[in-house]
């Protein structure tokens, strides 16, 4: 109930993008959250549906439908915080995609009726193409939206170019930051780049600081230095 003040009053940062391992610590009080984060002044926007062990793509009906009904319940309680989009958690194997594709719509179909709009991430499977990202969209032919991470990417040939063809897609992008430097460097990956990259397809935000450490005062420092690395790009 606290991190809509702390992100307002330590962070400066108004944007809350949320998982279910952190909603579900709410319980039945997801809507007294939300309006804690309406007092403070945030907005609350995306739920990253993290449950392990979970197969929306299986081609068992019993295992492929016990996946959607929690991930269905997931989408109502993202309703209910007002959050605006919501997204699986693609698997390490690439799936049947006729199948993961008709997953898909089904949760897109539910959230739609809910105000709720269903993102695809480039994570686990997708890693490795491109392409992932806009062909499942297409493949999906739902009213659903990009997140790319800036992270999650097997090379940075495979980097660059998702990038470039998801970010016309994109409605949030996770801005993700692996070991930093005390100015900032960050030797993993240009952020530069892949914040120029957004910028030249024309996204504008938000930018999710997706960041750890395991010193809550490092990480706080980072995440504010972050925060300001991207307002001067900006």
């Amino acid at each position: 109930m606290d991190l809509p003040r702390v992100m307002r009053d330590e962070l400066g940062m108004r944007v809350i993008d949320l998982n279910t391992n952190t909603l579900a610590k709410a319980g039945k009080r997801i809507a007294a959250f939300r309006i804690e984060a309406e007092k403070a002044g945030c907005v609350i926007t995306n739920l990253k549906m993290n449950q392990r062990g979970l197969d929306m793509n299986s081609p068992h009906e019993n295992v492929r439908n016990k996946a959607l009904d929690v991930y269905r319940k997931s989408i109502d309680d993202a309703a209910k915080a007002g959050a605006k989009w919501a997204r699986p958690l693609p698997l390490p194997q690439t799936p049947d995609l006729a199948i993961h594709a008709d997953s898909y719509r089904r949760l897109a179909d539910h959230a739609e009726k809910r105000g709720v709009r269903m993102l695809v991430e480039n994570y686990g499977w997708m890693q490795g193409d491109p392409d992932s990202i806009p062909d499942l969209i297409k493949r999906i032919d739902r009213d659903v939206a990009a997140s790319p991470d800036t992270g999650n990417w097997n090379s940075d040939e495979l980097r660059w170019e998702g990038l470039r063809r998801s970010f016309p897609l994109a409605v949030t992008c996770d801005f993700k930051a692996k070991t930093l430097d005390q100015d900032g460097g960050h030797a993993a990956y240009d952020l530069r780049r892949c914040f120029e990259i957004g910028r030249e397809a024309g996204f504008r935000g938000p930018w999710c600081l997706e960041h750890a450490h395991r010193d809550r005062g490092k990480l706080f420092k980072e995440l504010v230095l972050l925060r300001n690395m991207l307002a001067g790009w900006m």
